[in-house]
């Protein structure tokens, strides 16, 4: 059974090194605002968003080590190419290195890490009636990013940048996993969403709603990767946002059946899959912020 359309990914939780260097990062370089912070935990949002980034700082957190499961990007999506544009002319002025740019034909993304060696993806969508299908299949590609013609979008507007704009969310998030096939049945299987790639022999795509993908999964940290050292900074959970009780209740029901019970929690139920990487399921509390854009 397949999830509802509406379900999408919520907030992302991080383990970091030292809060402050990261609340420097995600604020004045990414343009987060933050919502909430106390002596070792801070709540990062965009305008008029709920909680996407949860930060919880771990002192002399070691970075993941590269063989081992976890995260491999959360990405973050802003509403419009002019946006996307907005963040990569900020990401120059602050000297921010990219490890990478590219054109997916469903998307234009730039890649960075923050400081801890997290990845982030910072993409914009293209229309879904453009998005590249054959044979009634998508068919997500890697190419190079202009970079001038995505900065062409700042003649429109001159204006100084306030930040992330309203409509930001999550876009999806990409793990490293150890066994492509065990992920797959634990996704689609399991939580329900759908298959919508394979890339190779190493890597799916897999969404609700027909969305290019709300979680990217590969096996490019190595096959029968361990999960990161309990001291390593990194990935915490991620949250799967579903529409109503009766959704929630049937994900619970097929975890039970696939025997990865779920653990309740004060706010959402909590699940690893077979890589150790944890999942939030929570209820929407709201419509999605960022309407119809995913």
């Amino acid at each position: 059974m397949s999830l509802p359309s509406t379900t999408h990914i919520g907030s992302v939780a991080l383990t970091v090194a030292d809060l402050p260097r990261s609340l420097r990062f995600y604020t004045e370089v990414l343009g987060f605002q933050v919502q909430a912070e106390s002596d070792f935990t801070a709540s990062l949002a965009a305008a008029g968003t709920p909680a996407l980034v949860e930060l919880t700082a771990r002192p002399a957190a070691r970075p993941k080590p590269a063989r081992s499961t976890g995260l491999y990007h959360f990405a973050v999506l802003v509403p419009t190419r002019q946006d996307l544009a907005c963040v990569l002319r900020r990401l120059v002025q602050a000297d921010w290195p990219l490890q990478g740019v590219a054109d997916h034909g469903v998307s234009e993304a730039l890649y960075l890490a923050d400081p801890d060696g997290n990845g982030v993806e910072v993409y914009a969508d293209r229309p879904r009636d453009t998005w590249p299908v054959r044979s009634g299949r998508l068919q997500m590609f890697t190419e190079p990013l202009d970079l001038g013609d995505l900065l062409k979008e700042l003649d429109r507007d001159r204006r100084p940048w306030p930040g992330l704009p309203q409509g930001t969310c999550i876009g999806h998030v990409h793990l490293h996993v150890a066994d492509l096939a065990e992920a797959e049945r634990f996704y689609c299987g399991a939580l329900g969403f759908d298959l919508m790639q394979r890339y190779g022999p190493s890597a799916l795509f897999v969404s609700a709603g027909g969305y290019h993908h709300h979680v990217g999964l590969n096996t490019w940290a190595g096959v029968g990767a361990p999960p990161p050292p309990a001291d390593a900074a990194g990935l915490r959970h991620f949250t799967v946002v579903l529409p109503d009780e009766a959704a929630l209740a049937a994900v619970l029901r097929r975890l039970e059946a696939a025997g990865r019970p779920a653990e309740p929690g004060a706010d959402g139920w909590y699940v690893a899959d077979p890589s150790a990487n944890r999942v939030r399921l929570a209820m929407a509390a709201a419509p999605p912020p960022y309407g119809d854009h995913i």
